[in-house]
């Protein structure tokens, strides 16, 4: 039976490669965010408070003086809508979890940490200790490169001349084939990035999270379902002596 330190080490052993692909995102987020000239102290506390890469790259793209709250409240609730989906795919599996730690948790759930949960869950029930164990050093390395990103400023240079902008597709890469199903999750991937795609390039951002999303969904809908027809409607083969 694990221990508390195992899990937490675990949680910690699963994490990193999602901390390390984090690092030249976060320090291109802090040197937009001094371009359009937020503090360090201001880009740490947003970091702390949102913990959400694409609302807080919307937002800072959004930024102006005056600031155009109503465009950056909806944009940021269109790309972090997705969150309510994972929350409620992921609250059945925190059984073990007190309400305190539970609403602490979901309130720094990222894409990476939601992805190796549901992974773990379908070996290991979840424990504080494994979730924790992954978001505070998560969350730590986001806000810290961030915030130092903002320090550095326009000394940084933009990462994207290195390619350094795909370690987060990348990441998403890796996380989707570890959970793939065959034709239900091609399909589902499939419609998803086309919409997405399609979306960028006919109405851009944040539309595309939102085609990408709905279309997925409904891709996997339709997939499951013509996967469920068909195993039923097969029939089940004769015993042989």
């Amino acid at each position: 039976m694990s221990t508390l330190r195992d899990d937490a080490r675990r949680g910690l052993s699963d994490i990193w490669p999602a901390m390390l692909a984090a690092v030249p995102i976060g320090l291109l987020l802090g040197a937009l965010a001094a371009g359009k000239g937020l503090s360090p102290l201001e880009t740490l506390v947003m970091g702390a408070l949102v913990f959400a890469g694409g609302a807080q790259f919307a937002a800072v793209e959004l930024w102006a003086t005056p600031a155009p709250i109503g465009a950056i409240v909806f944009s940021t609730l269109l790309i972090n809508a997705r969150h309510v989906l994972m929350s409620a795919s992921l609250v059945p599996k925190l059984a073990g979890f007190s309400r305190g730690q539970t609403a602490l948790g979901l309130y720094f759930m990222a894409d990476e940490n939601w992805a190796l949960a549901e992974k773990r869950a379908r070996t290991h029930a979840l424990t504080p200790a494994y979730w924790f164990g992954m978001v505070v050093p998560f969350v730590t390395c986001w806000v810290a490169t961030s915030t130092l990103g903002a320090v550095i400023g326009a000394a940084l240079g933009d990462p994207r001349r290195f390619g350094a902008d795909f370690a987060f597709t990348a990441l998403f890469i890796a996380l989707v084939a570890a959970f793939w199903k065959g034709r239900v999750t091609f399909w589902t991937v499939a419609a998803a990035g086309l919409a997405s795609a399609l979306t960028y390039r006919l109405f851009g951002p944040p539309w595309h999270v939102l085609a990408g999303s709905l279309c997925g969904l409904a891709a996997a809908w339709f997939a499951a379902g013509s996967a469920g027809s068909a195993g039923e409607a097969e029939p089940a083969p004769e015993a042989r002596p």
